[in-house]
C-alpha cells in the first residue's frame, strides 16, 4: 500500500494542553485505528481535577491577557494568523486526523482543513463589524444593548470530523473574547491537540484554548457541570445531548448550543433530474460511510421513478472500494469502531427480520478494519428501526410515495428535524415543500452545505438547540447586557 503520509513518522500528541503546555496523566484510553484495529497509543482521562484546573487556568488567561477586551482587530488578526499557521502545517494536521479517525487524509487536506481555515477567518471578521445597537428610548434617556462575551466556554465535539467541528466551536468563540476548554473526541484527540498548540504559536494568548482529554462520563460531565464554565457548547448523538441538558439542569442553569442526531430525509418527485438525484443521494449518505448528522439516511420517492433511481443508487453503490485513511488516494472510509459497527449491523438485521429487504450491502467488508458495505433496504415500515433509528453508517432507507402529502407523512420523523433534501424542478412545489418540511435546513436539488458560512445550521426537534456556523453563532457565543442612562 502506498501511504500519503508516513504514519511511522507522525508524533502523536497524547496529553491533555493546558495553559499552552502538554499536561501529562496516567493513560487510561487505547486509541485504535478503525482501519486496521490496531491500537496507536493512549491517552489520560481528565478527572474533575484536571478539569477544574483547566477552566481556572482559561479564568487567569482572560484576566491576564485582556483576550475579551483586546482591539477587535487585533484579535481578528491572531486568529487569522492562526488559520494560516494551520494551512502551513496541512500535512502533519491530516496525518493527525486520518491515522485515528474515518476520514481519508487527501480528503482531510484538500477539503476538512481548507474549509475550517476559512470558518476560522470568516468568524474572526465578525470581531471589529458586529457588536451591539443603540435603541430607541424617550428625548431624556440614553439606550443602548451591549454584547459581551460570556468568559469561560466548554465545549465538546464528536469524531467524525474533528478538525471542521473543532473550527465550529472554537472559531465563532474566541472572535467573541471568550476563553475555551474543549474535550475532543477520545477516538480522535490528536488533531484537535495540534491545533490548540499552533494557536498559541499563532500568538493567541496561552490559556485562551484548552484541551482536556477523556470520556463523557467522567470529563464530559466534569465541563457541562463545572461552575466556572459560562456556557457549553456540544455537538454529538441525541441522547448524549439529553444527558447534558439534566447534568446542566442539576448543577446549575447555564446556557448551551447543541447540535444532535439527525434522520434526514430526501425527496425525489418524478419531474427531477434523476442523474442529479443519484449523485447527490449517493453523497448524501456514503460521505464519510454515513458517520455525519446530516447524512441522507431516508430516501423517499416517487412511484414511477423508484425502480430506475434505486437501479442508479445499486450502481454507484458497487463502486466503492474501501482503503485505510492514509492511502494515497482516499477511499471508502473505516467505520470508526468495531463497537459502532456491530451497531450499524444489529440495525440492519433488526429490519430485515421485520420484512425489509436488501437491496444491495448489508454486511461487512471482508477485508481488515472495521469497513461495512453500502446498505440499500426496501419494503420498511415507520416502525422499522432503519427508519427510526439514527444509524451513523452508510446504510440508507428506500421508500416511495404517489402524492405530495403521502411524500411529507413520510419525511416526518417523530425524533429528529436536522435536514432535508428536495430534488424536482417544479419552484411552486419547492416553495410549498420547503415551508413544510420539519428541518432546520433545506437543501434542493443539492444535498450538503457549502462554503458560504453565512448560513446557519440549526436542529429542529431532538436535533438540536441554538445554532453553529453563521452569524447566529458567533451570537450566541455573546451575552446581551440593556442600559439605559439618565440625560
Amino acid at each position: 500500500m502506498s501511504f500519503a503520509c508516513d504514519p511511522a513518522g507522525l508524533k502523536l500528541p497524547d496529553a491533555h494542553f493546558i495553559g499552552g503546555a502538554y499536561i501529562d496523566g496516567p493513560k487510561e484510553i487505547e486509541i485504535r485505528s478503525p482501519s486496521t484495529g490496531e491500537v496507536l497509543g493512549s491517552i489520560p482521562c481528565a478527572s474533575a481535577d484536571v478539569v477544574d484546573l483547566a477552566v481556572r487556568t482559561a479564568r487567569e488567561a482572560l484576566e491576564r491577557s485582556g483576550w475579551a477586551t483586546l482591539r477587535p482587530r487585533e484579535r481578528r488578526n491572531l486568529l487569522c494568523a492562526w488559520a494560516d499557521l494551520m494551512e502551513a502545517e496541512a500535512q502533519t494536521l491530516a496525518g493527525l486526523e486520518a491515522i485515528c479517525s474515518s476520514r481519508p487524509f487527501t480528503q482531510v487536506l484538500t477539503g476538512d482543513l481548507v474549509v475550517t481555515a476559512e470558518q476560522i477567518r470568516f468568524f474572526a471578521e465578525f470581531a471589529d463589524k458586529e457588536g451591539g445597537a443603540l435603541v430607541p428610548v424617550s428625548d431624556d434617556h440614553f439606550g443602548y444593548v451591549a454584547e459581551e462575551p460570556y468568559g469561560v466556554i466548554g465545549a465538546i465535539t464528536p469524531w467524525n470530523v474533528p478538525i471542521s467541528m473543532a473550527g465550529w466551536k472554537l472559531g465563532p468563540a474566541l472572535a467573541a473574547g471568550n476563553a475555551v476548554v474543549l474535550k475532543p473526541s477520545e477516538m480522535t484527540p490528536y488533531s484537535t491537540l495540534y491545533m490548540a498548540e499552533l494557536a498559541v504559536r499563532a500568538g493567541i494568548p496561552e490559556g485562551i484554548l484548552n484541551i482536556v482529554l477523556g470520556d463523557g462520563q467522567t470529563t464530559g460531565v466534569a465541563i457541562t457541570g463545572h461552575p466556572g464554565i459560562d456556557k457549553v457548547s456540544f455537538t454529538g448523538s441525541t441522547r448524549a445531548g439529553s444527558a447534558i441538558m439534566e447534568n446542566i439542569a442539576r448543577t446549575g442553569i447555564k446556557p448551551m448550543t447543541l447540535e444532535l442526531g439527525g434522520k434526514s430525509p430526501m425527496l425525489v418527485f418524478a419531474d427531477a433530474d434523476l442523474d442529479l438525484a443519484a449523485d447527490c443521494l449517493d453523497r448524501g449518505i456514503m460521505a464519510n460511510a454515513g458517520q455525519g448528522c446530516v447524512a441522507g439516511s431516508r430516501m423517499i420517492v416517487a412511484e414511477e421513478i423508484a425502480e430506475a433511481l434505486a437501479a442508479k443508487l445499486t450502481e454507484r453503490f458497487a463502486r466503492y472500494r474501501p482503503a485505510h485513511t492514509l492511502a494515497s488516494e482516499a477511499g471508502f472510509s473505516p467505520i470508526i469502531s468495531e463497537t459502532q459497527l456491530a451497531r450499524i449491523d444489529g440495525i440492519v438485521q433488526a429490519a430485515v427480520g421485520q420484512g425489509a429487504e436488501l437491496v444491495c450491502g448489508g454486511c461487512r467488508f471482508e477485508r481488515e478494519g472495521s469497513f461495512y458495505q453500502p446498505t440499500l433496504i426496501t419494503g420498511v415500515t415507520e416502525n422499522s428501526p432503519a427508519v427510526r433509528e439514527e444509524i451513523f453508517g452508510p446504510v440508507a432507507t428506500f421508500q416511495t410515495f404517489a402524492t405530495e402529502d403521502e411524500a411529507m407523512i413520510l419525511a416526518s420523523h417523530p425524533t429528529y428535524g436536522l435536514c432535508a433534501g428536495l430534488f424536482t424542478r417544479d419552484l411552486s412545489r419547492t416553495m410549498r415543500l420547503t415551508r413544510r418540511l420539519e428541518a432546520g435546513t433545506v437543501w434542493v436539488n443539492r444535498y450538503g452545505r457549502s462554503r458560504d458560512h453565512i448560513l446557519p445550521t440549526t436542529g429542529w426537534k431532538s436535533s438540536g438547540l441554538g445554532s453553529d456556523l453563521g452569524r447566529e453563532a458567533y451570537r450566541a457565543n455573546l451575552r446581551p447586557k440593556s442600559i439605559l442612562i439618565d440625560l
